[in-house]
């Protein structure tokens, strides 16, 4: 039997039935608007718990929904055993959805406890433990083990008063234990993808492991470096405020180097496709990130690495980067050309010194740059937006000649992330809320179209201009990357289409809504704008290299059979860190309670 199995549900449940006009929220993320990717937590829980002596298994229901439309959810639900479920509400977009799979377990498994954990299920823990259907909620950034001493204390009937960081109800009562388990350091969670492997194997589930729609196709791993952070920006559910008030972390817990580097090249040896270090490496200090940057030189990484990057690092670092990762790529997000716009929303940068970190990158060889803009600014109104494109014309005049420079608009959508500045203190920057509990957004997920699901509007711009700057700086930012020759004369006009059918469908939805007063809106032509609106979903891949290794030949009727690339490269890969775990002794082995 199962000890514990992990669901990630969609952000609407019956997203299938429903007709939702999801507009841009996850147009500029590798996910889809059902947000079917799962966090990355689900793979350090399972791997500490399974090392631990428990049996662990992950089903992502909502690649699962979005993939077969045939699949049935419920079905699949009423058949499972296992002595807990455990279901993320990281991010906000699945308050609807994971709300309803938990009354779906409650309806088939009465008796079996239902565990929640994510930002935000920390963030709201004591509204969310009153819903009937959920039965604990672990708090904070690092679960991995409070949720070994809880499913301890469940198999062997002892209690929860000492278990950290958990919020539970004990005869109708709800207590609150303190948040005291916050590691300071990274070093016992390492991001091992062969266990995916191995626990979609051994549970016979391959499509419940993917972690998103299209990974078959597009292999892309990550690492992380951190949690926590030490950057102050307003509306980010992630910054330090929030990761102090909430999560009781008063600094960054990072990963040391050697960890990181190895890893990396672990998952470059077997797999080929691009990795993305997560968190700015600079953020530890320089000295970590140039620690970091000279092991990697000497391990010569063959797949493209992303980098991300908060501030702009030294310009001196910039050949050590270039020369340490041969194939780069770099993620930044100044949010807006206006830099008094930038600076009041935590970006402690100006354009001068954006610019001369990318013409500088680029000139160093660099594959792809990426720059993200947002809508919905503290300050920001439907002029500033049309400056943010017109000055990234001007910007791929000057340095976009290699046609490397990638620039993104998108509104800050659908949600302001809870525990943010800006969530915390609405007014001071400028904002208003419409709704404050997770009940309230819960509801606004089931409005028909992602203009009545945002949760806020500014002084400067309300949900209306919201919605009309975002598809006006679309439209002309789409002009200039097919001026530029970032995409071509044909992809140009697809994309045209679906914004202009996007704007007529939110038209139509809303005088729907005001003649019949209802949020129960059909309208067919949906369907077609649901992956990708604004831009095109293939701008944000970064190249995959050639798959090679020696197979035999059983391995690769295994591959045909499974149908999914690299899959001997994750197994193998998981054999050297399984023997680098047991020869440095980094995970120590638990005795699990009798049943």
């Amino acid at each position: 039997m199962v000890d514990l199995i992990l669901l990630h549900p969609p952000s609407i449940y019956d997203f299938r039935k429903r007709s939702v006009m999801w507009g841009p929220i996850s147009d500029v993320i590798p996910s889809t608007p059902v947000f079917d990717m799962f966090p990355l937590g689900f793979v350090s829980l399972s791997h500490y718990l399974t090392g631990h002596g428990f049996n662990v298994r992950i089903i992502n229901i909502a690649y699962k929904m979005l993939s077969n439309p045939h699949y049935d959810a419920e079905k699949e639900i009423k058949k499972l055993k296992t002595f807990a479920f455990g279901i993320d509400l990281h991010w906000l977009p699945h308050a609807q959805g994971s709300l309803e799979l938990a009354k779906l377990i409650k309806k088939h498994h009465p008796q079996t406890p239902v565990i929640f954990g994510g930002l935000s299920s920390t963030y709201f823990h004591q509204e969310l433990i009153t819903y009937p259907q959920v039965d604990f909620v672990l708090r904070g950034d690092s679960t991995e083990k409070p949720l070994l001493l809880l499913l301890s204390a469940l198999q062997n009937g002892s209690g929860f008063d000492d278990i950290p960081n958990l919020t539970y109800k004990e005869n109708g009562e709800v207590k609150v234990n303190p948040t005291s388990w916050v590691p300071e350091d990274l070093n016992q969670l390492p991001l091992d993808y062969s266990h995916i492997i191995r626990s979609a194997i051994r549970h016979k589930d391959l499509s419940g492991h993917i972690p998103f729609y299209g990974w078959q196709e597009y292999p892309i791993t990550a690492i992380f470096t951190c949690r926590g952070c030490s950057y102050h920006c307003g509306t980010c559910g992630g910054s330090h405020e929030s990761y102090k008030e909430f999560c009781h972390r008063q600094k960054p817990a990072y990963r040391d180097v050697e960890l990181v580097a190895s890893d990396l090249s672990l998952i470059s040896r077997y797999f080929k496709g691009p990795i993305f270090i997560l968190g700015d490496i600079f953020q530890p200090g320089e000295e970590y990130a140039k620690k970091l940057l000279r092991l990697l030189r000497n391990q010569r990484i063959d797949n493209h690495v992303v980098l991300e990057f908060f501030d702009i690092p030294p310009l001196d670092s910039l050949d050590i980067i270039a020369a340490s990762i041969p194939h780069l790529n770099i993620q930044l997000s100044p949010e807006t050309h206006d830099p008094k716009i930038r600076s009041i929303f935590g970006r402690p940068y100006d354009n001068q010194k954006m610019e001369a970190m990318i013409e500088k990158t680029l000139q160093l060889g660099c594959h792809k740059f990426d720059l993200f803009f947002m809508i919905g600014l503290p300050g920001q109104d439907k002029k500033s937006v049309m400056g943010t494109v017109e000055y990234l014309d001007h910007l791929l005049e000057r340095l976009g000649k290699s046609k490397k420079l990638f620039p993104y608009i998108s509104p800050l959508a659908p949600f302001l992330d809870p525990g943010s500045k800006v969530f915390e203190n609405p007014r001071n920057f400028g904002y208003k809320l419409f709704c404050r509990t997770l009940e309230e957004h819960r509801k606004l997920l089931l409005t028909p179209s992602w203009k009545q699901m945002l949760n806020y509007e500014t002084s400067w711009m309300n949900r209306d201009e919201i919605v009309e700057s975002t598809y006006q700086s679309a439209l002309k930012l789409n002009q200039i990357k097919c001026k530029h020759g970032l995409i071509k004369l044909k992809k140009f006009k697809e994309i045209e289409k679906r914004i202009n059918q996007a704007q007529s469908i939110i038209q139509a939805i809303d005088e729907q809504m005001d003649k019949e007063r209802s949020t129960e809106v059909t309208y067919p032509s949906i369907k077609s704008l649901q992956i990708s609106t604004i831009c095109d979903k293939d701008e944000l891949k970064w190249p995959v290299r050639f798959f090679g290794l020696n197979l035999p030949r059983g391995s690769l009727k295994i591959l045909a059979l499974l149908r999914i690339k690299n899959i001997l490269g994750l197994i193998l890969l998981g054999n050297d860190l399984s023997s680098k775990r047991t020869k440095n002794n980094i995970t120590k082995p638990y005795q699990k309670p009798a049943n």
